[in-house]
């Protein structure tokens, strides 16, 4: 991070418009921290106890101590990761977690520290979206490995300092300019590329967009606010609110288990762009 704000410094479109701006840094800072600090806590309710009782029930079990094994745990790991991230995007109760991650405005290495924090339901409900791996005989080891190397993986690709990739990898693998377009507000950008490690998954599914035009960053409806405990929490209480007004077990479970729409308070839209203007950071196409 320290690299990446020296050479943004450095450049002569040294402005927040290329990523950076103190009080945004500051608040995915204390974000991260949060977010660490509150793990152990949220382990001690959603612990991958889960994937060693599937790993038991499954009559598949592949072995740990063979190279193919571990092939396939990352292949595996990584496919469940594209569905499960995607779901984030597409069910409420997820996206009241993930939100967080695309709150920024701007858009660099500290913006991948915006992880949320004491999210138990919805985490739980995202790592269940590895059982299929666990269910094919992949170890859970192997899998905690590879989200492990997927997270790794990922820091580097928030920042707008490095252009695009040769094409082979970029047609493979995710890269920074795959992940600016997932970190897109507004059409064509919106609710694009998902892939963890490889961006493969995108290109066969169906949600995979180049990057052709600067990115707005942030959420489609912004929430205005350099607060971490206002960052961490303004979709959850937005849900809240609108069960509590929801009329019939309907509305409440569209409220809970639909896609995010606009709604009452703070709620962030995802289905169409809108809300306040943006800063539009420019591309830098270079290698």
């Amino acid at each position: 991070m320290t690299v990446e704000w020296a050479a943004w410094r450095r450049s002569a479109d040294g402005d927040r418009k290329r990523g950076f701006y103190a009080p945004d840094t500051a608040n995915s800072l204390v974000i991260g921290l949060i977010s660490k600090a509150t793990v152990p806590l949220e382990n001690l309710f959603v612990p991958f106890s889960f994937l060693l009782v599937t790993a038991a029930l499954t009559p598949f079990h592949l072995p740990v101590d063979r190279w193919w094994t571990w092939v396939i745990g990352m292949l595996a790991t990584d496919f469940c990761y594209y569905w499960g991230h995607r779901a984030e995007h597409r069910i409420r109760i997820l996206w009241t977690a993930h939100s967080v991650h695309h709150s920024s405005e701007q858009f660099n290495m500290s913006t991948a520290l915006r992880m949320p924090a004491l999210m138990p339901f919805a985490t739980f409900l995202y790592n269940a979206a590895y059982i299929p791996a666990a269910l094919i005989g992949v170890p859970p080891l192997i899998i905690m490995f590879a989200l492990v190397v997927t997270s790794m993986f990922q820091w580097p690709l928030h920042t707008q300092r490095v252009g695009f990739l040769p094409a082979p990898v970029e047609y493979v693998f995710n890269s920074p300019s795959h992940h600016r377009v997932h970190h897109g507000a507004d059409n064509p950008y919106l609710d694009k590329n998902y892939g963890g490690i490889l961006i493969i998954w995108d290109r066969l599914f169906g949600t995979y967009a180049h990057e052709s035009a600067p990115v707005t960053y942030g959420l489609t409806k912004n929430i205005n606010t350099f607060n971490p405990i206002k960052t961490n929490f303004h979709e959850l209480l937005a849900m809240l609110t609108d069960i509590s007004g929801a009329r019939g077990a309907r509305p409440v479970l569209r409220a809970v288990f639909g896609p995010p729409t606009t709604s009452a308070g703070l709620s962030a839209a995802k289905t169409e762009p809108g809300g306040k203007e943006r800063c539009r950071p420019q591309i830098d196409t270079t290698t």
